[in-house]
């Protein structure tokens, strides 16, 4: 497991797509420094920046350019068969992987988070956030994985989820929230630190409940789906 890991953690900072991960969490970042910086009310900047961008945007997105390269480039570039005919255990392939997407999403994120949290309100807002972000990217991140096995285009369908599932319908349509990561997210965070800041609809128990079925549900997919994957990184 250490050797696919250090593979795949290798593969991941050598792409361009690493890059990508950078601008979004600076500009959270900025916005919050900004807006402190200028004495605006953090009721004003804090729901939009903390939730608006960093939980509803850069979360999602750091995960889904993560979570869809740690396989699905291997797949796209054909580099997959070197990892197939190797004598393992499908899950020995997937949970370092889907570690790396964790740890990476986790580290991108977690961060500038707790940095918001901390300027539009208290260290222990901060830390809430990136508690809260760290199971989020865990949730996100195995389903991401599983979404770059189960189809050849991973980050569209993964867009279409955060932008349109998560962003329009979740905002508009109630029922939809509970099948949300993203209110997950925003109930364990305003759980651990209530400040007025954060608003959902979604309890803490099925939140916590539905964030370890996802995790485990899409992980076990991931590898069954492996599975069924030939040399050729074709399924069967």
């Amino acid at each position: 497991m250490s050797t696919v890991t250090w593979i795949t953690a290798r593969g991941l900072f050598g792409r361009r797509r690493f890059l990508m991960l950078v601008p979004l969490p600076a500009i959270l970042v900025a916005l919050a420094v900004l807006s402190r910086a200028l004495g605006v009310d953090p009721a004003q900047w804090g729901p939009p920046v903390l939730v608006g961008l960093g939980l509803a945007v850069v979360l999602p997105v750091v995960a889904l350019i993560v979570g869809t390269g740690v396989l699905g480039a291997e797949i796209d570039d054909g580099t997959i068969v070197h990892v197939l005919t190797k004598p393992l255990p499908r899950w020995q392939i997937v949970l370092p992987k889907l570690a790396v997407a964790f740890g990476v999403s986790t580290l991108t994120v977690a961060l500038p988070l707790y940095v918001a949290g901390v300027l539009a309100h208290s260290v222990r807002l901060g830390l809430a956030l990136a508690l809260a972000s760290a199971v989020g990217a865990l949730a996100y991140s195995a389903f991401f994985v599983a979404l770059s096995l189960v189809t050849r285009r991973p980050v569209l369908l993964g867009l279409v989820y955060v932008l349109i599932w998560e962003g329009l319908l979740g905002n508009f349509v109630s029922g939809t929230k509970v099948l949300s990561i993203q209110q997950y997210v925003i109930t364990l965070a305003d759980r651990i630190a209530p400040t007025g800041l954060l608003a959902t609809d979604v309890s803490v128990p099925v939140s916590v409940v539905m964030s370890i079925l996802v995790s485990l549900g899409f992980t076990a997919l991931a590898i069954q789906r492996l599975r069924s994957f030939s040399v050729t990184g074709e399924t069967s």
